[in-house]
Order: C-alpha cells, then structure tokens, then sequence
C-alpha cells in the first residue's frame, strides 16, 4: 500500500512475514537496527539513557515475559475500537501505534478494519463528523475537524493509501475560495497540513485514481466564475500538477470512476446539464452522451467493475448498468421503503467490505450484498440494517414530517468515506 510523504513515520517493511510478525524487533526500540538503514524506523527512543527513577517507566519488553515480536503479534490483534487506550498505556505502546509499521502489518496479514466517517453540516452551517464502527456497530469520538474547514462550503473530501482522509479546496464564508488541503491520519488520529492545489476552487469534481488525487472545474470568485482547468495530487512526491483543461467549464454534481475512466456530469457556464470522461492513461477529456450518462442518478458507486446508482429517495433500491446494453436494465430491491422524508434521504453510497453501504441524512445505515443480487428471490435478504432507528421510529419521523410540514433539517450529510486501519 503506498503512503503520503506527509505522514510523520516511515514504514519500513522488510522482513515482514507472511503469517507472523517476524523481524518486527527491527521495529521496536531497544533491539536491532534496521536492514533498510536509509528508511527511519517508525519507533524510536531518545538516545540518552533515561535516569534511574524513570527507568521503571520504559520496560524492556512490550509485553512482560514476551519477545518483542509476539508481543506485537498479540498487539495487532486487539480491535481497533480499543488502540485509544493502547496508546496511553505506556511510551514503548503510544510509539509502537503511532507508526506505520503497526498498521501496515495489520494490513497485511488481513486484519485492518474498515470505518465509515461522515462529515455533516447542520442548521447554522457548522461542520462535524463522526466515525462508525461496522464491526462492534458504535460511534466513535473523533478531533474536531480544522478550523478553515469548520463552516467551509462545496470542499472536496477523498481518501489516499487507504487511510489518510483529504479536505480540499472549498469556500470559507468570510475568505472566498480556498486553495488549502488538510488530511486526517486513521492511524495516527490527528490533522496534518498537505501541500496547496495550484488552484482556488469550490464545488469541483474529485476522485481518486491510482492513489492519486484528481480535481477538476467548479467555481472561483471572479470575472470567470466556472473553472476548466483541472489538477492532480500524488502524495508520494507530496506535488500538485496541473492536467488537461476540460473541454468547457463546468460546476460538477455527480461524479464516479468506471472502468479507469473519471466521469463527471454538472452544469456549465449556461446552466445546462453536461457531461465529460477523463482517461488518465491519455490525459484527455472529452464530451460524453451514452444510456450510462443518460440515466445516471446521484449517488452512484462502482464495486468489483460494476456500476450502481440509487433508484429512489430513500437508498432502498438500487439500479445496476449493463455495459452489453448501454442501459440501466437491472435492479436491487429491498421491497421495503422508509419513506420520502429528507431524513431518510440516501445521501452516500460507498463500497465496504465487498458490499454497498448506504448512509441516509438520519445517520441510520444499510449494507446490500449485491453479490448475491441474480436470485431474485433473495433480493429482500441481501439488506442488512447496522446502524439507524427501528422501523416505529422510522414511521413516526415520516408521520411527524407530514403533518409538520418540515422541508429543512436539523443537520444533513455532506461528504462520506470509509478509512482503513
């Protein structure tokens, strides 16, 4: 898994074993150096010797009784609802955690766990996130976002190497647009400043491709409001670069990468609905009208090459692409519908854990393994409910939005994406 240049440690990652955590002495201070001597090691002590009446406070061992190495096999085991509290158990654990070497084990021997965090904006505007474990099904505390973004409209938010979540560009309601980037670490649960984009900009198409960052159109302040030019982050060489301008400028709604290919479809300078597809490998856009386009509804994802989009208000039926046919001919039902209320709007589709998550404005939360979605007569089984109210409350909150009237929300969902770690 390839990692940011902006994250505080280097992994090294020689002499990891298939199957145990052998050579992670290498790691771990107070035992051997590294193969790689030109590669940090992610965990390291002070190098004057600590006095006698601190020397109780740096055990030798990670775990008493253990080598190092199993002590660490043990330790990547642990669930990562409780790394919070590992890290205050002692210096030798809070280092151990807070590099990459731990989290990359973890990643490579098929433990890393996957979170949903959602970013919401309420009434007045302010800006909060969350963090859901699918796992144990629990919110998790998390540091309050940068203050640059605290109020932000139309950022960007993307997810590089799996476990570092991007906030970019975006309008500040007092500065105008913003050419700033700020990234989150899951490993180490803190914000870290990135290098600028080369453009001002808000209300752009973003997408990842490659673990690369690719940002194009959206709004500036100026004589030229609507924006063509396009640009390209890669984290390892910590770089914005610009890319070929789009063929006409365009404030982006809807966007998905498909096939290689980066779609976006959004208004141009007339306010008329446009389209265009990027291919990376040619660096060129072009124009595009084709039955994928035509019936491309927000929000979309793609899993395992196939293209998805929600069929109704409320995320409990999704429509499939048929590449063969250039149309949306297949469908995902759950038979069973929420309702028509802002709160039960499908506001994110993600890909998670080889299925479809769907995150509704109410925070409630449904897995659909689309896998399983050629036998018909399993569709209403493939729905799996793992955070959100019960159906009584889902009844009353739509009985409750009639007869009040409500049209604005107390908070809605702006952005979503799932962290590994």
């Amino acid at each position: 898994m390839p990692l940011s240049n902006n994250v505080e440690t280097a992994a090294c990652y020689c002499g990891v074993d298939a199957g145990l955590a052998v050579g992670a002495r290498k790691f771990v201070p107070t035992v051997g150096h590294c193969v790689r001597p030109d590669i940090k090691s992610a965990i390291v002590l002070p190098k004057s010797k600590p006095s006698k009446g601190d020397r109780h406070k740096l055990p030798s061992e990670l775990l008493p009784g253990l080598p190092d190495d199993l002590a660490i096999a043990c330790l990547i085991r642990v669930p990562r609802i409780h790394h919070r509290k590992l890290r205050i158990v002692c210096k030798r654990w809070y280092r151990l955690l807070a590099g990459n070497y731990f989290y990359s084990l973890r990643s490579r021997l098929g433990m890393a766990e996957e979170w949903i965090y959602v970013i919401k904006r309420d009434r007045d505007g302010r800006i909060s996130w969350h963090a859901f474990d699918p796992r144990h099904q629990q919110w998790q505390p998390l540091p309050p976002v940068p203050v640059e973004y605290g109020e932000a409209l139309g950022f960007g938010c993307a997810v590089l190497s799996g476990c570092h979540l991007y906030l970019f560009g975006g309008k500040d309601p007092m500065k105008g647009s913003m050419r700033r980037v700020v990234y989150y670490s899951a490993r180490t649960n803190k914000w870290h400043r990135a290098p600028d984009m080369q453009r001002r900009r808000h209300f752009f198409g973003c997408c990842v491709i490659n673990n690369c960052l690719y940002v194009a159109g959206g709004e500036c302040e100026g004589i030229h409001r609507s924006l063509r030019s396009a640009e390209v982050y890669d984290p390892n060489k910590a770089k914005w670069s610009f890319i070929s301008e789009m063929s006409t400028a365009m404030v982006p709604f809807i966007g998905v990468v498909y096939g290689g290919r980066w779609f976006l479809k959004g208004l141009g300078s007339h306010r008329q609905v446009m389209s265009e597809v990027y291919v990376p490998a040619t660096n060129h856009w072009s124009p595009i009208i084709d039955g994928m386009v035509a019936g491309w509804r927000n929000p979309s994802a793609s899993l395992n090459g196939e293209l998805y989009a929600l069929d109704c208000r409320d995320g409990c039926k999704l429509r499939m692409y048929d590449r063969t046919s250039d149309a949306w001919s297949r469908s995902v039902d759950s038979r069973l519908h929420l309702g028509n209320s802002r709160a039960m709007e499908a506001a994110a589709l993600l890909p998670l854990g080889g299925k479809l998550c769907v995150i509704r404005n109410n925070m409630s939360i449904t897995l659909v393994d689309v896998a399983k979605a050629d036998d018909p007569t399993r569709q209403t089984h493939l729905w799996e409910t793992i955070a959100g109210k019960g159906q009584f409350m889902t009844f009353v909150t739509n009985l409750w939005s009639n007869l009040a009237g409500r049209n604005r929300l107390k908070s809605h969902i702006v952005h979503c994406q799932v962290l590994q770690a």
